[in-house]
């Protein structure tokens, strides 16, 4: 049933607490935006085909949401595809989807814009058309509706989701997304027909409108391929956009909070584009030349992306960072910077091969455990197929330097299904992770364990690679290739292995090299509930058997070997590269050939770290002629430029000269907890940038990270703060509310947010000691999802010591930099005398508010009748079930007050944003160190129906106020004695604890 609205004309507020994760559809993060409709020109919902704790990590969206909101002429606003749940609902109630800054339906935007990252989110972009109110199919819009367009890497295949977009930019979007919104919307006021508003938006160029071209059936292969334009004056081929990114600085601020995000931290782009030419990998493809930030402009934004987002971890990300010709002297830089911030630095993809030891020194400070990195294949002769450019000695090398280093973990990823692979090269998989292990154990030392694990994906050959033609492998030949696998690990203690499941890769496959009749499949198969596919426990092959069944397509001939002359769905794309270029790459693979990364020294693994080497090396740069126009002269002098802003002028000693030196004080050692399983980017290429450096460092939550069942992602380095000063700084008590959005957060994202409004504000807390230093805050007893309170605490440490003025100040300046619906109205300074919150809180008082309609009659009598017979009662019992496991919990144990509730009442109801015609109960419970009951239990009790299970009672439609936090001068337990205010420290010194009296049902209740 419906509960009373929590935010204010939100056509979700009744029912949001019913669905998993509310405040993924509340908006009100720090950061984001709310324009007036009327005051621009062009309004644009940023469309992300997955889960908000997916989506809100998007590197893309961030830039394209701060470059339209920043131009008066734009508006832009977000929605994420609905969880199942929510999707439910909104069927159920025959309402729109909405985006999350006003609410809106999709169908009222200018223009829907979809971030294209992977091809097993397709299904989700039909959910979200369908429930915004928009036809799924480009033929089927109206003048009235929306451009749906779409950008990212998989817009440079998309032939299979061509039938469901106007429009997709190819390529760069920062130009094109302004540019492309402002005229369909002005060509829209004009009166202008939508074809010809079509034509025009592809006249732009770097625009594909599908619907304007015609196809036709190639002879070699069967698919369906794009053959000639319909219209005069539009591209064929299309070429991509390519912009500047100095040009387009990466946005130091984006929307902040909500419920965690997959990768919560502030991720700052630092180059696009990749030089090692890796054959299996479209972004190192489609995203050349190589293009790096200015590492100046990289420092200033890192610096006002953590004062601004008040996040505690900042990740540097690229394709492969290691091959950013100024990484090394960049990560000392924002290290410097960072370290008095107490912020974890991040350096995604950042492999271990080739690094000089004074980086992996510098790496040697923080509390390490682990290395990633990607050999890919299991035989040199693979690693040449591939163009991996590292022999196994570099490997085994490197396994050597960071065991020896105190790193206690490595983590290596392979493919299986490369062309030309034997089961010799599958078999090498494990036998080289043994031979890691082997070094490892050597270099570590005896009785030091050394841990090796073995990551294996399947292969998916993509549009736009050298590989692009290859055969994919059957699901019954990667399942005996998985077997050998796990055969051949048996022997190997030191080994662990990990396989991933095929099955999406297949369907990946197949839609990465599909054609236009396969948006027939797609379509059949999401009316038919095909959702988050990209989801091992979502994905249903069921669905998608019928749906290829029903449409007649032949998956074979998507998966098979195609022939080099024939012409391919993607091939109007041109993503920059030279006709010719990726045959003779494949062919190459083909002899076991390697091509040298481009743009170093032929033989170099890594950039040169300083400006002396770099001068002095004069020798040519490789190109291979890929067909992108790069400046070698500019790009070796943009290198020099860059070294020499950063100050890296001379090369520096190694911080160790003894590799096998002793950990600094407070490095882990063997024992140290397993590094994160995390990183900054989904794989959806089967490899691009996976290599990385990762290490744990203090931060303000649970070191381990949450990461979809599709796939891992890369770890990442993170290096630690100065050592913490435990229980030092000065202790305060704050008072806050919680109301709207954050009252559909959970405790611990609102845990999470606090520190995060003090490090916006300037207010640094101190940390706890040990090996995982956390922000040193107590918080009053959590409440349940949707339980709005206008009374909370918090004791914390902050470094500095306030007088009563500067504390207002800072009061008001946390309120001022915190989501919506928290907002702080008190501190006061503690004393070493004072107790804490846990020692101190002795009961809560609490408004139940009703609608009149679900009480009925003479609501206000019915109600002081019931909570008349409630305090009667000898035991009020209820049944309780957390994580599936049921216990019986006595509420009379715990209630105190129970009575009508009077304009007091009704008066702090309105201040929680609760009006209407309501009758309400106020209560009091008891609050003791074995727990407390939940409101909803005791509105439960009061006013419910029995329900079928025993003990089981359903209360009608209600919200809950948490009115007051207090003490009380008698002994925790006792209801007699005076109540008093948490911040009323004189009479809060004078509580004596005392033994709590026993529950005439012994079973514990939860922190409400």
């Amino acid at each position: 049933m419906d509960s009373l609205p929590l935010l204010a004309d939100h056509p979700y507020a009744s029912f949001l607490d019913q669905v998993e994760k509310p405040a993924r559809y509340a908006g009100g993060e720090v950061g984001s935006v709310v324009k007036d409709w009327a005051s621009v020109e062009a309004r644009v919902c940023l469309a992300f085909p997955d889960v908000y704790d997916i989506g809100m990590s998007h590197l893309g969206f961030k830039i394209l949401y701060k470059l339209l909101n920043d131009d008066p002429r734009t508006l832009a606003e977000r929605c994420y595809t609905p969880w199942i749940d929510m999707e439910a609902q909104l069927v159920k109630r025959g309402l729109p989807l909405v985006s999350l800054e006003s609410a809106r339906p999709l169908r009222d935007f200018d223009v829907v814009g979809f971030s294209l990252q992977f091809e097993l989110t397709y299904s989700n972009i039909l959910t979200m058309l369908h429930l915004g109110g928009i036809p799924l199919r480009a033929a089927d819009r109206g003048e009235d509706d929306p451009i749906v367009i779409a950008g990212g890497p998989t817009a440079t295949h998309p032939e299979p989701i061509a039938p469901f977009l106007d429009a997709l930019v190819i390529g760069d979007g920062e130009e094109k997304a302004t540019e492309v919104a402002l005229l369909w919307a002005r060509l829209k006021r004009e009166g202008v027909p939508r074809r010809e508003r079509l034509v025009a938006i592809a006249r732009l160029g770097a625009v594909y409108v599908p619907s304007l071209y015609a196809t036709r059936v190639d002879p070699d292969t069967g698919f369906e391929v794009v053959d000639r334009p319909l219209a005069s004056g539009i591209p064929f081929p299309i070429e991509r956009a390519l912009v500047d990114l100095n040009r387009y600085p990466f946005p130091d601020e984006s929307p902040t909070g909500g419920p965690e995000a997959i990768f919560d931290r502030m991720s700052i782009e630092i180059a696009r584009g990749c030089t090692e030419g890796c054959r299996f990998c479209q972004a190192g493809m489609i995203y050349r030349p190589v293009r790096e930030r200015d590492p100046e402009q990289i420092v200033d934004t890192v610096m006002r992306a953590v004062q601004r987002s008040g996040q505690d971890e900042v990740s540097l990300t690229a394709l492969s960072t290691a091959d950013v010709s100024c990484i090394s002297p960049l990560i000392k830089k924002v290290t410097e910077r960072l370290t008095a911030e107490r912020i974890s630095l991040g350096v995604s993809s950042l492999r271990a091969y080739g690094l000089e030891p004074d980086l992996l020194d510098e790496l040697k400070r923080v509390r390490a455990t682990g290395l990633t990195f990607a050999p890919e294949a299991g035989s040199q002769r693979m690693r040449d197929v591939v163009n991996k450019n590292v022999t196994e000695e570099q490997l085994l090398e490197t396994a050597e330097r960071v065991f020896s280093r105190g790193w206690g973990k490595m983590k290596l990823y392979f493919m299986i299904g490369l062309p030309t692979e034997t089961d010799e090269d599958v078999r090498g998989i494990v036998e080289t992770g043994a031979r890691a292990a082997g070094a490892g154990r050597r270099a570590a030392g005896k009785g030091k364990p050394v841990d090796v694990t073995v990551s294996v994906s399947t292969h998916v050959p993509k549009p736009h690679t050298p590989f692009q033609w290859a055969a994919m492998d059957t699901l019954a030949e990667v399942g005996r290739k998985q077997q050998m696998l796990k055969d051949t690990v048996r022997p190997y203690r030191a080994v662990t292995l990990k396989t991933h499941e095929a099955n999406a890769s297949v369907l990946e496959g197949i839609f990465a090299r599909g054609d236009r009749p396969l948006a027939d499949v797609l379509e059949r198969a999401w009316r038919h509930g095909a959702r988050f596919d990209s989801w091992e426990d979502q994905l249903d092959l069921a669905v998608w058997e019928e749906a290829f069944t029903h449409v007649g397509v032949d998956r074979a001939k998507y998966l098979g070997t195609l022939p080099v002359t024939a012409r391919l769905p993607w091939d109007h794309i041109d993503v920059g590269l030279e006709e010719g270029f990726l045959a003779k790459e494949y062919r190459k693979a083909l002899q076991s050939r390697l091509s040298p990364p481009c743009g170093k020294v032929a033989g170099t693994f890594v950039h040169h770290t300083n400006l002396d080497d770099a001068r002095a090396d004069t020798r040519r740069l490789v190109c291979y002629d890929c067909g992108v126009a790069c400046d070698m002269t500019q790009m070796r002098e943009e290198r020099l430029t860059f070294l020499d802003r950063l100050g890296a002028h001379r090369r520096s000693l190694p911080v160790l000269t003894d590799a096998g030196a002793a950990p600094p004080a407070g490095a882990a050692g063997p024992s140290a907890a397993p590094a994160n399983d995390g990183g900054a980017e989904r794989e959806s290429d089967g490899g691009a940038g996976r290599e990385s450096v990762a290490a744990t460092a203090p931060e303000s939550g649970d070191d381990r990270e949450p990461s979809r069942a599709a796939g891992e992602a890369p770890q990442r380095a993170r290096r630690i703060a100065p050592a913490p000063k435990g229980r030092g700084g000065f202790r305060y008590r704050f008072r806050f509310e919680k109301a709207g959005p954050m009252a559909l957060l959970g405790h611990l994202d609102v845990v999470r947010e606090l520190p995060r409004v003090l490090r916006r504000v300037g207010a640094p807390m101190t940390y706890t000691a040990g090996f995982h230093p956390k922000p040193d805050m107590t918080f009053s007893p959590a409440l349940s999802l949707g339980v709005i309170s206008l009374d909370e605490y918090v004791d914390l440490r902050l470094e500095r010591d306030l007088d009563p003025a500067a504390l207002d100040a800072l009061v008001a300046a946390m309120s001022a930099a915190s989501p919506r619906g928290l907002v702080f109205s008190g501190a006061v300074k503690l004393g070493p005398e004072d107790p804490s919150l846990s020692k101190l809180i002795a009961g809560a008082r609490y408004a139940l508010a009703f609608a009149r309609s679900a009480i009925g009659g003479d609501a206000e009598a019915l109600l002081a009748a019931r909570c008349s017979a409630a305090l009667s009662a000898a035991s009020l019992p209820i049944r309780r079930e957390i994580d599936r496991l049921a216990k019986m919990v006595d509420v009379r144990q715990y209630l105190v007050r129970a009575e009508v509730g009077g304009p007091e009442v009704h008066s702090a109801l309105a201040r929680a944003g609760l009006v209407g015609d309501l009758v309400a109960l106020e209560v009091e419970v008891d609050i003791r160190g074995s727990g407390a009951v939940k409101s909803s239990e005791v509105a439960a009790v009061i006013t419910g129906e029995p329900g079928e299970a025993p003990g089981a009672i359903t209360p009608p439609p209600h919200r809950a106020v948490r009115l007051q936090l207090f003490g009380r001068t008698s002994p925790a337990g006792s209801a007699a004695g005076e109540r008093f205010s948490l911040f009323d420290l004189e009479r809060a010194r004078r509580v004596k604890p005392a033994p709590e009296r026993t529950p005439a049902l012994p079973l514990a209740a939860d922190a409400e």
